[in-house]
């Protein structure tokens, strides 16, 4: 991937979108992109790795086990964020990154290492400070999402606030 890609894949995405061009040259120039294949895991459930991603093309199955079997529980979409979590606090991951084996492309992901990103606090106090707003944004609508998700199966159980 060039640079000049990079740049408008990280402003097209959720992370880029407070940077001026300036500013999403320079978290670009940080970042690594990984290739992956079809069906190719990136991260596995419980691996120890703070990598933040953010998907530039193709998508991104995100897979929990559940039991013994492994299940799809949602679908990324080029310009959105995974591992958070572990970027911030070095957590486990708490669920696995394939790429979508019905996409038949590559997919393309950008890479932010967690102390790659620490290199920007002193220098560009601004940039780093973006970026953590929208990480806390995606970590923010990601937990909004769940819990609609968790009300709407609250109500489907118990049969309440709308037709089921």
């Amino acid at each position: 991937m060039k640079d000049d890609e990079k740049i408008q894949a990280l402003s097209q995405s959720v992370l880029g979108g407070e940077l001026d061009e300036a500013e999403a040259r320079q978290l670009a120039g940080l970042m690594g992109v990984v290739t992956l294949e079809p069906g190719e895991t990136l991260v596995s459930e419980n691996e120890q790795r703070g990598t933040l991603f953010v998907l530039a093309r193709g998508r991104l199955q995100v897979c929990k086990l559940v039991g013994e079997r492994e299940e799809t529980v949602y679908v990324m979409r080029p310009g959105e964020c995974a591992g958070t979590r572990a970027f911030i606090d070095s957590a486990p991951r708490r669920a696995a990154l394939r790429a979508d084996e019905q996409e038949g492309d590559q997919t393309q992901v950008l890479t932010l290492e967690p102390e790659v990103f620490d290199t920007l606090i002193e220098p560009a106090p601004r940039l780093a400070h973006k970026v953590m707003r929208a990480i806390f944004c995606v970590t923010h609508r990601n937990l909004m999402r769940m819990n609609l998700e968790s009300a709407e199966m609250r109500n489907y159980l118990l049969k309440t606030g709308g037709r089921y």
